[in-house]
């Protein structure tokens, strides 16, 4: 099946001494974009892997003339997985500043490797992409929402992952999260040279699967994992600069009994987390129909964001009295509530109201869940 992706048309992004940069998981569809693009475009360009062992040497030397023979007579250099090169940043900072009108693609599946690289070398020299497994708002542009809802059960425990989504079977579905998630421990996180303790990281992802929705305490996860503070919070930013997992803080303005200081963390994928847990049973059989809920309302709602350049602030609010809304965006001056229930609806606290009375506030749940995330 052949989806239209939310930046199937790179070639507006592409500028003279400019880098694209395509962040993403791993699997996501960013060597199938970078590929289809290349199909169409009339630049004359080279395409290399950051894995090849030549190109790293090339790309890594930091050497004018080299880098100047691999570009030739190149107007586009595109070059997938490109964390993998020591020292890309500087290479690639040597051929927008020195070669005229030249244009550049990057790819990368660690973002902790790649942003790490190329952050400071490209200051106002790139455009960055984050792709994400299929949204929502790309698939309604394929299908009409009748079909889509029926499908929903199916996004809660297994999709959006483009392998997972064009699986035939339960098994085939639950094979391909299985080696997702061995790709996002073990290739991506457990081989960073920071990660000392591996069954660590592996049952501290395990654990915050277990609490989304939930605030999180670092202390209580440090206790129970019987490790430092500042393990955990190292480990944490590991797995969520490796797209394992992302935080939300708490808003924090007006009133004395809002809670402050903690986070919730959503995995980017209902499949990667249920596949942590070995845990694939219908919603009709499990307990956790919620948690899954508000992680692919929240995970959904970000994409849309990315994609539709939505530019704002998000953040839960939640009071010391258990009043709460899972996500509060903050754009043009306002503040957006919005609860998660997977039925029903649900009634805006009057604490909320009276501490923000311009703000707004809307349930989300299985009838209107769609408009939420595509208008």
């Amino acid at each position: 099946m052949n989806i239209n992706r939310a930046f199937s048309q790179i070639e507006p992004l592409l500028k003279p001494n400019k880098v694209v940069v395509i962040y993403g998981p791993r699997r996501v569809g960013k060597t199938t974009l970078l590929n289809e693009f290349l199909k169409t475009t009339k630049l004359k360009y080279r395409l290399d892997s950051g894995e090849n062992i030549r190109i790293q040497e090339i790309l890594g030397s930091q050497d004018f003339k080299k880098i100047g023979e691999y570009i030739g007579g190149n107007e586009l250099i595109a070059i997938d997985e490109a964390q993998n090169i020591k020292g890309i940043g500087l290479g690639l900072k040597i051929i927008v500043d020195n070669f005229p009108d030249i244009k550049v693609i990057a790819t990368g599946s660690s973002s902790f490797d790649l942003a790490g690289q190329i952050g400071e070398p490209l200051v106002g020299r790139k455009t960055t992409i984050n792709l994400y497994p299929f949204a929502q708002l790309e698939l309604a542009q394929e299908q009409n929402a009748f079909d889509l809802k029926q499908k929903l059960e199916d996004f809660l425990l297994f999709r959006s992952y483009p392998n997972v989504y064009t699986a035939k079977t339960k098994d085939e579905k639950i094979s391909a999260l299985n080696d997702i998630a061995d790709s996002y421990l073990l290739k991506d996180v457990l081989a960073i040279d920071r990660v000392k303790k591996p069954k660590i990281i592996i049952d501290l992802v395990k654990m915050l699967a277990l609490q989304i929705g939930s605030e999180v305490s670092l202390t209580e996860l440090a206790q129970n994992l019987s490790v430092n503070l500042n393990t955990i919070a190292k480990y944490l930013d590991i797995l969520e600069k490796g797209f394992v997992i992302i935080s939300c803080g708490a808003l924090k303005r007006n009133l004395r009994n809002e809670i402050r200081g903690k986070k919730k963390y959503y995995f980017y994928d209902n499949g990667v987390r249920n596949a942590l847990l070995s845990q694939f049973n219908g919603l009709s059989l499990r307990n956790d129909t919620g948690a899954l809920w508000e992680n692919f309302i929240f995970t959904e709602r970000l994409k849309t964001r990315a994609y539709k350049n939505i530019y704002a602030n998000y953040y839960f609010w939640r009071t010391y009295q258990q009043k709460e809304i899972d996500l509060v965006e903050e754009y043009g001056g306002v503040l957006h509530g919005y609860e998660f229930k997977f039925t029903g609806g649900a009634a805006k606290p009057k604490e909320f109201l009276e501490a923000y009375p311009q703000s707004t506030f809307e349930a989300i749940n299985k009838e209107n869940y769609l408009d939420f995330l595509t208008n």
